[in-house]
């Protein structure tokens, strides 16, 4: 068996922003380490962008209205998994 890293996770963006991976073609993939620094870069993105919206809701309720979101839509966004679109 060869060494390459395994990543069998949830579907994410692929090393190319905007290029979507389901799961189904993510399961038993290898993955070249800058591919795997990518996507965990990508992982770090959404982390910080949905704390990002969660503070302006804190700070500023009525911007959310402003970007057009409804509250159950910023509610549904800020809770999902990292590893989600």
């Amino acid at each position: 068996m060869n060494d390459t890293p395994i990543l069998a996770s949830a579907p994410h963006q692929a090393a190319r922003p905007g290029t979507p991976v389901g799961r189904a073609e993510l399961s038993r993939r290898h993955y070249s380490p800058a591919t795997l620094r990518s996507i965990i870069a990508t992982w770090g993105e959404r982390i910080r962008f949905r704390w990002e919206l969660e503070q302006k809701l804190k700070d500023d309720p009525h911007l959310i209205d402003d970007i057009g979101l409804t509250r159950r839509q910023f509610e549904a966004e800020i809770a999902k998994p990292f590893w989600q679109v």
